[in-house]
């Protein structure tokens, strides 16, 4: 840390290791930082590797690294919009779920490319949220808490006349920071004068120098994006494309665009070439599940002997490092700087559905643009998001879906309730990835939340659907070239439907879905996949609820689970689509079903332990951060593995541990007797000692299942949270009430838990996976012990 004041140096802390900035560090400057650790770690010193400038690396100075008079920046990506009841707040620990890195000439056109890139539905630094209405007072008291919107208040406060001085004196952001922020609030300032036309070119030319963006100077000045990218184009404001040389390797780079330089990069006349969207920053609900799709298709490109580039922000990602593709572009993945990597390169095709949604995004305005998109169409990619459209066609094709309706305030949403009946799933219609998705039980549940729903309007209207009762929800990846389909497996959750797919547990193959269910599902999933001409990759969700498959909904482009599909089924699936998108075909491929003897367990990486004001339960909308897998011969112990691998290690059996105690706490005990009493019987059989609050207790005694009882909280001492904190359990099982102002004292139970770092389960079906994987242990099948490589599991497949 170093004191601007003083010029005083501490250090804070070392890690040997590498790091997160180890990557960033590495693209940015080109040094290959974990090449040259691997050298050293395998016995290498400094005066035996080669340095390419002055012989060996023990010569290596201070600003050794490539010449190149460029700026970098990173800028970190939050979600705090996922967690209900979160302070938006930074502090020392890390609470960022991705970040972008841009490159440029100058810092304000390297800052405002980073805002661009985080892909978070602003294209600059101004008028977000309603900072812009806020007084110089309100922004400034704002100011003094760190948060993720930091720098779009400080443009605001900049705005409204507040003095760089004070701004530091308040941030302690530097000066320098802060009077270029200044630097482009004038010119933006210059620029809305003119508000409903295109800049004057003088004005125009200096803001695309300092970075402002097509889409955001449309946004302001309220002139179509078009007419802002034609005048450009005639006065010659083309983004140059510099080279950032990596080291020590001989013709590697990679590039990034800049508005202040000529361009000096030269584009092969190769006509098989390939342009491949990355996915932008890791996000929840979007992370390098989708860059390892397009490192793949790289792979698979390079083979079949296509010229590979690559399009991605992203400085934790393989699909950035340089040699991954033949020619990686470091920038953001929008129209403006697509189409100019396009014009450029002008390469046979676009690949978009492996990026996750963000090429989606602009797949549209880039076909619009000319640009050759490959694999299945932008109009069934649209049929697929589009409610109304994918609903008809799945009535035509008699399939079902669960009873939904629309409406755009209460009444409406009442009367479609009443219709369809309790409880009901809601949702925006115009946000993506689940969010602000609920389930609601009774009416003034469901006026609370249409009364706190923004944005709502005949054309964006909230979106309900009968909610499926202990519905067992699947999943099922498949490949297509518009005609045939090929299913390499179908994955049935662990938890019932209501919890998002990216956080439920879920197992290859399915263990309990009926085989009549199963054909289905595979009939279904080839008539949707024929219906709507897929070629490449399709997701389908589906619940089966008192033995009938309903649809849920089709994703027509890589998901979130094609890396999962393809360890455990040994079908390198991206590689298999980017074949198909070529022409090639199902059968020419020579897919056949096969026959997987073992099973692999995925379980959700979730981050409450950064967020400790968060009850940690699962929901309808997406909050982990990651996931785990875990490979056995059978399920109860690759379930355990999951756990293990995910930090929720279970206990081994109670030899293991100096206190044998399970607390128990449910809510739902009628509804799931059998499953409930399952949990009780096993554990009680594995040596362990049942613990619960008395309706809990008074349920397992009923049954023949002794349970001691303990207090709730404020019943009297010792209580539940007693037993947390003194770690006398073990194991918490802790349903909560479906309703959603729920019992309290159940949110401190889970939040105790995380505090003192106690396993705990929150879903029936969770805790029964849970059980039988402990028996799975402790009874040896498979073993801890029994370890096996993938390509061992790989090889046992029929």
């Amino acid at each position: 840390a170093h004191n601007p004041k003083t010029g005083r140096v501490v250090i804070i802390e070392i890690n040997p290791r590498t790091s997160r900035s180890s990557a960033l560090a590495s693209k940015a400057t080109g040094f290959p930082i974990a090449l040259i650790s691997a050298k050293l770690a395998s016995g290498m010193t400094l005066d035996e590797i080669p340095y390419w400038r002055d012989g060996t690396l023990e010569k290596y100075t201070p600003g050794g690294a490539p010449d190149g008079d460029y700026v970098v920046l990173k800028f970190a990506r939050w979600a705090f919009e996922k967690f209900r009841g979160v302070e938006d707040s930074l502090g020392t620990s890390m609470k960022a779920v991705g970040e972008v890195m841009s490159i440029g000439k100058t810092f304000k056109e390297t800052f405002q490319k980073a805002i661009r890139g985080l892909e978070n539905g602003r294209a600059g630094l101004g008028f977000a949220k309603d900072f812009n209405k806020k007084s110089a007072d309100e922004l400034c008291e704002m100011l003094k808490t760190a948060s993720s919107e930091r720098y779009f208040q400080l443009y605001e406060a900049i705005r409204k006349g507040v003095s760089l001085e004070k701004l530091n004196s308040i941030t302690h952001v530097k000066e320098y920071f802060l009077q270029q922020m200044k630097e482009l609030v004038d010119l933006e300032e210059e620029m809305l004068k003119t508000i409903g036309s295109v800049p004057s070119d003088e004005l125009l030319i200096q803001a695309k120098k300092d970075g402002f963006s097509d889409k955001y100077l449309s946004k302001i000045l309220k002139v179509s994006e078009k007419a802002i990218r034609d005048r450009r184009n005639a006065l010659g404001i083309k983004e140059a494309w510099l080279a950032v040389p990596v080291s020590g390797v001989d013709n590697a780079n990679h590039y990034y665009s800049t508005y202040n330089a000529k361009d000096t990069s030269v584009a092969s006349d190769n006509k098989k070439k390939i342009m491949i969207l990355g996915g932008g920053p890791n996000r929840i609900g979007q992370g390098i599940e989708f860059d390892y799709c397009c490192c793949h298709a790289a792979m698979q490109l390079k083979e079949l002997g296509y010229e590979t580039i690559i399009v991605n922000c992203n400085p934790e990602t393989v699909s950035t490092d340089y040699d991954t593709s033949d020619k990686l572009y470091f920038e953001p993945v929008t129209t403006e700087d697509v189409l100019q990597i396009y014009e450029k390169e002008k390469p046979m095709g676009v690949i978009v559905q492996f990026g996750g949604q963000t090429p989606l995004n602009i797949a549209r305005e880039l076909e619009e643009n000319g640009v050759n998109v490959l694999g299945t169409s932008i109009d069934s990619i649209d049929a697929a998001e589009d409610r109304d459209i994918f609903r008809h066609m799945m009535e035509k094709l008699e399939i079902p879906m669960p009873e939904s309706g629309m409406a755009i305030n209460f009444e409406e949403a009442k009367a479609c309730a009443d219709k369809i009946g309790y409880p009901i799933m809601i949702r925006p219609s115009f946000v993506l990835g689940g969010r602000g998705m609920e389930v609601i039980y009774d009416e003034n549940t469901l006026r609370e939340y249409v009364d706190k729903a923004v944005g709502v309007t005949p054309d964006r209207p909230l979106l309900i659907d009968r909610f499926l009762k202990n519905a067992l929800e699947c999943e099922s990846d498949a490949l297509a070239d518009g005609k045939n389909v090929y299913i390499p497996s179908v994955m049935e959750h662990v938890e019932l439907a209501g919890i998002h797919s990216g956080d439920s547990a879920c197992v290859i193959p399915p263990v309990s879905i009926p085989e009549d269910n199963l054909k289905t599902i595979k009939e279904y999933t080839t008539k949707i996949a024929q219906a709507l001409k897929v070629t490449g990759l399709m997701n389908m969700q589906y619940a089966i609820e008192n033995g009938k498959v309903y649809v849920i909904e089709a994703n027509p482009r890589a998901s979130r689970t094609v890396p999962l599909v393809s360890k455990v089924c040994d079908t390198q699936m991206a590689r298999l689509a980017t074949r198909l998108m070529l022409g090639e075909t199902i059968e020419s491929l020579g897919l056949k079903d096969k026959v997987i003897p073992y099973y692999g367990a995925k379980e959700a990486v979730l981050p409450w332990s950064r967020f400790p004001g968060v009850d940690p339960i699962l929901g309808p909308e997406m909050r982990s951060t990651g996931e785990v897998l875990g490979l056995a011969e059978t399920f109860p112990l690759a379930f355990y593995k999951s756990q293990e691998a995910a930090g929720s290690e279970l206990p081994h059996a109670p030899a293991a541990w100096e206190n044998k105690k399970v607390l128990i706490s449910l809510s739902n005990k009628e509804s799931q007797k059998d499953q409930v009493l399952m949990i009780g019987k096993t554990l009680k059989d594995l040596g362990f000692t049942l613990v619960g609050t008395q309706g809990t207790a008074d349920f397992y005694n009923a049954n023949g299942i002794k349970c001691e009882v303990v207090n709730k909280i404020g019943g009297g001492r010792p209580d539940v949270v007693d037993l947390i904190m003194n770690k006398e359990v073990c194991l918490v099982i802790n349903t909560p009430k479906a309703k959603r102002n729920y019992a309290e004292d159940r949110k401190t139970i889970r939040k105790m838990c995380l505090k003192y770092k106690v396993s705990y389960i929150t879903t029936i079906a969770g805790a029964l996976a849970a059980v039988k994987g402990i028996a799975a242990v402790k009874g040896g099948h498979g073993g801890e012990g029994n370890v096996k490589s993938l390509q061992e599991y790989h090889a046992l497949i029929k």
